[in-house]
């Protein structure tokens, strides 16, 4: 019988036998998604903000089944420099790459937005480009381009061999607040400068404000330039220009903005769309990928901005009396929007969508799935004789800007089942392990064993946004040999804690919180997508306490 619903939800969730596909295309915190093709596979790259590996690369050849290719930030000597992802503040880091493929290299450039510890000093917005001649790496150490001001730079190779940085910055005298600016200067690859007179090209369309995630096509002879705007919520959209010549002037779409669900009602199933790229396709086909924000759980979703696909079209103006007639981009030209359910790329390619994880250890190498926050400290080995995982309990707690013990994988639905089975035997009180569903530094829940007055207990710490930790419940481990499987659920209303002292035999209920509490809206509310991982922690300097992961268990369940 259990093997005959293990079919019949394969079969529900991989649209073997349809001609859609479902969105969004990559699930989970892979926001501000940028697209390239080298001729066989075509590859996104999404931002990665505080977390390492850092720039995550998926890889298709159909736009619907994406698989992991590599990360462009793969190594801890790309990021304890300049490019400090060390001790970088949540919400800061990577933010918003574009990636190119160009002669048999690719290029990745992007911003890492560092805000120095000292009390009023200005961020630091780092522009680096990366390059490697595989997507699996090895990618380069980060060739940090100085000069340029801004995030979410753009590259982009013209025809005649010249190269441009394409970037955002606050004009000198904004005319409202939140004014942004797109810029353009030519680049040399060879040294990593700037050079030549800078231009700058475009305020934006309908209201300008926060202007940025700036791609630059050509099409039909001219340069289009493609921007996002609004920020990254309700308001977010994408904006189109274009121009004869790439320094400009650009003559903005009178039919702006292009995608946007700031025309929709707040409770459509995804909202926020934009900070998009699009490309063509051999067949002279266009598509977009866009991030946007399900509307799971109060118009938001655990998982932050997410990754969609969506036809282009462009059109000709039916003008008569206007001259020149432009050419534009039709972004989803059936309906206007991001689909749920969009028709096949590829009818003969059909979407094979997995919602499922499982780590039984049994490999030298960490499964790619597994992230840190920050650039990790020595705390986690794995134990090929036994397969296992093992955490040491080091002393650090979650904290803000910290390199706690924490490795996660990224939430991919609202409906889930995660488990982990842990040997855990602390010998002095205040060590605790266990595992955590962490959206932030401040936003968090955590399910950890730890020894008080000389008993084993299992809690729940919850730490909601913008308040103090508290614990939600606890309950004594009688008979604890050591040896635990955790639980989670998620419903639609609720999550729910339990535990196993049996391996499995019995579940006990610890207790249960709201599932609204780790909501990612966007900027400075969640904004990068919860992950599901472990823990542990000691308050003693020299602890030698370890806690042992047998295996983690992942299943999420599409709405």
């Amino acid at each position: 019988m259990r093997l005959y619903f293990t079919i019949l939800f394969a079969l529900l969730t991989l649209n073997v036998f349809s001609q859609t596909f479902t969105n969004p295309i990559i699930q989970g915190g892979y926001p501000d998604p940028s697209i390239t093709y080298d001729g066989e596979y075509y590859y996104i790259v999404n931002s990665s903000f505080e977390y390492f590996p850092g720039l995550p690369i998926h890889k298709s050849k159909d736009l619907v089944n994406w698989e992991w290719a590599g990360y462009g930030l793969h190594r801890i000597d790309q990021c304890n420099g300049a490019m400090n992802l060390v001790d970088v503040q949540q919400n800061g880091g990577i933010h918003a790459p574009t990636i190119r493929y160009h002669e048999g290299t690719f290029y990745i450039i992007t911003t890492n937005v560092y805000l120095p510890k000292e009390k009023g000093a200005d961020a630091q917005l780092v522009n680096f480009i990366i390059t490697a001649k595989d997507a699996a790496g090895p990618w380069s150490e980060p060739h940090i381009i100085d000069g340029a001001p801004g995030i979410d730079p753009d590259i982009f190779f013209d025809d005649d061999g010249t190269v441009w940085f394409t970037g955002t910055h606050s004009p000198d005298n904004p005319t409202y607040e939140g004014e942004g600016e797109i810029w353009t200067q030519q680049l040399d690859i060879v040294n990593w400068k700037l050079k030549g007179e800078r231009y700058y090209l475009y305020r934006g369309a309908c209201g300008g404000v926060w202007v940025e995630g700036p791609h630059v096509y050509k099409h039909d002879g001219r340069y289009y330039l493609m921007v996002a705007e609004g920020g990254t919520s309700y308001n977010h959209a994408m904006m189109i220009a274009v121009s004869d010549k790439i320094t400009g002037p650009y003559v903005s779409n009178e039919r702006n903005p292009i995608l946007t669900t700031r025309n929709l009602s707040y409770d459509n199933w995804v909202n926020s769309t934009g900070h998009a790229d699009i490309i063509q396709l051999e067949d002279g086909r266009w598509y977009m990928v866009a991030l946007g924000i399900r509307g799971d759980v109060d118009r938001a979703s655990n998982m932050g901005r997410e990754t969609f696909l969506t036809p282009v079209s462009w059109e000709r103006e039916p003008f008569w009396w206007k001259d020149p007639k432009y050419d534009w981009p039709v972004v989803s030209p059936e309906n206007g929007r991001i689909m749920k359910e969009e028709k096949l790329p590829f009818e003969e390619q059909p979407q094979l969508r997995n919602d499922a994880f499982v780590d039984h250890f049994d490999s030298e190498i960490l499964n790619h799935e597994w992230n840190f926050r920050r650039v990790p400290l020595d705390f986690y080995s794995i134990d090929t004789r036994n397969n296992q995982l093992v955490l040491n309990a080091i002393n650090q707690k979650i904290g803000l800007r910290e390199q706690y013990a924490f490795m996660g994988i990224r939430q991919k639905e609202s409906l889930f089942d995660f488990e982990a089975k842990m040997q855990f035997n602390p010998k002095k009180e205040k060590e605790q392990a266990g595992i955590m569903i962490n959206q932030k530094d401040d936003n968090y829940v955590s399910i950890l064993v730890e020894k008080n007055d000389g008993n084993f207990e299992v809690s729940i710490y919850s730490n909601e946004r913008k308040k103090e930790e508290k614990m939600v419940a606890k309950k004594i481990l009688n008979n604890y040999k050591g040896d635990i499987i955790f639980k989670v659920k998620s419903s639609t209303k609720k999550y729910e804690y339990y535990y196993s002292l049996d391996a499995g035999e019995t579940y006990q209920l610890i207790g249960e919180t709201k599932n609204d509490i780790l909501l990612s809206y966007g900027w400075n509310s969640g904004y990068t997508g919860a992950y599901l991982g472990v823990y542990c922690t000691s308050d003693y300097p020299k602890s030698k306490t370890k806690a042992y992961f047998d295996w983690v268990k992942y299943q999420g369940y599409p709405q």
